[in-house]
């Protein structure tokens, strides 16, 4: 824990992917906080992909802060059918961010990355120590090779050269603003989609994949933004220390839970079959969030709670972002 200021309310602070559901949430948390020079671009306004244009933003922005929320996202299905998508475009969005933030003078940064880095049979729950133990787990290891490229970087630039980059792992993130597209958003929401419409045609079953048994932890976006405060303000980690901390609640459940609290949350009471044919991902995967609750920081959104606040927002929307 720093005893100073490590970002101050005169800060200039540029969060990328500003509209997605973790940018959003982080743009909320900051403005809750007191930081009103909030720096924001649209893709229409600054294509991340394209490395001359983000150069010229730096430079001619020059953030003092920033908050890298910026990815290519998507569930078991997107990844399987974009792996190359999902690779390039993930490293070039964060290696063109990062390092034009360095060179343009940024004086902290904030990488977001993701609990897919760790090994599928990662130890539970599972500690920072694990990354690059063992085999990653097949159906995400496209993005997962990336997000691990960026907390490299992170930690290489300031090996070399001192700059303060410091990176976070959350857990799966659900919550308002979240993608519930029917074939390439994550398991919460596209739970969501799926019971919702049920209970709307009065369905008399839903199928969900895999076989329900996996275990998974879920940490609303809200609890995930204020994390990213709090790391920004308070956390400052050595040369040698790790460069990065879990971020989740460090409770998990089954899939098979998870799917009749979303049918309880949207008012679905038929039937739920599982369809085994289709893959589970890894079995279980809990993160170890010690570190960060040592350092004064714990989620506050029970997942009743959170899921729904989450149902009644994607309801009240029509179903958008599909």
């Amino acid at each position: 824990m720093s005893n100073k200021t490590l970002i101050t309310a005169d800060d200039r602070i540029f969060v990328a992917g500003h509209r997605g559901m973790a940018g959003s949430a982080i743009c909320r948390a900051l403005t809750a906080a007191g930081y009103g020079k909030l720096l924001t671009a649209s893709r229409e306004e600054l294509d991340l992909l394209d490395p001359q244009a983000v150069r010229a933003w730096f430079e001619l922005m020059k953030p003092d802060v920033v908050v890298l929320a910026a990815a290519k996202v998507g569930g078991i299905h997107f990844n399987d059918t974009y792996p190359a998508d999902f690779l390039l475009d993930n490293l070039k969005i964060q290696t063109q961010v990062i390092e034009s933030a360095w060179r343009s003078g940024t004086r902290r940064l904030l990488f977001l990355g993701s609990s897919c880095i760790y090994p599928r049979l990662a130890a539970q729950p599972i500690k920072e120590e694990a990354l690059l133990t063992g085999p990653l787990e097949p159906t995400n290891e496209w993005y997962a090779i990336a997000k691990i490229a960026g907390i490299k970087l992170c930690q290489a630039l300031r090996l070399q050269y001192g700059f303060d980059a410091i990176s976070l792992m959350p857990t799966n993130l659900y919550g308002p603003g979240d993608n519930y597209h029917p074939t390439n958003s994550h398991v919460l929401p596209a739970l969501i989609r799926r019971f919702h419409e049920a209970a709307q045609a009065n369905a008399s079953s839903v199928t969900c994949w895999g076989s329900g048994t996996p275990l998974r932890e879920f940490l609303h976006v809200d609890d995930l933004g204020e994390a990213c405060v709090f790391a920004l303000e308070q956390w400052q980690p050595g040369q040698v220390e790790l460069q990065f901390l879990n971020v989740g609640t460090g409770v998990d459940l089954t899939i098979r839970e998870l799917a009749e609290a979303v049918a309880a949350a949207t008012g679905y009471q038929g039937e739920i079959r599982w369809d085994t044919s289709k893959p589970d991902g890894t079995p279980k995967k809990q993160l170890d969030v010690g570190r960060l609750a040592e350092l004064g920081w714990r989620a506050r959104i029970p997942l009743a709670e959170g899921l729904s606040s989450t149902v009644a927002d994607f309801a009240a929307r029509g179903s958008v972002r599909l």
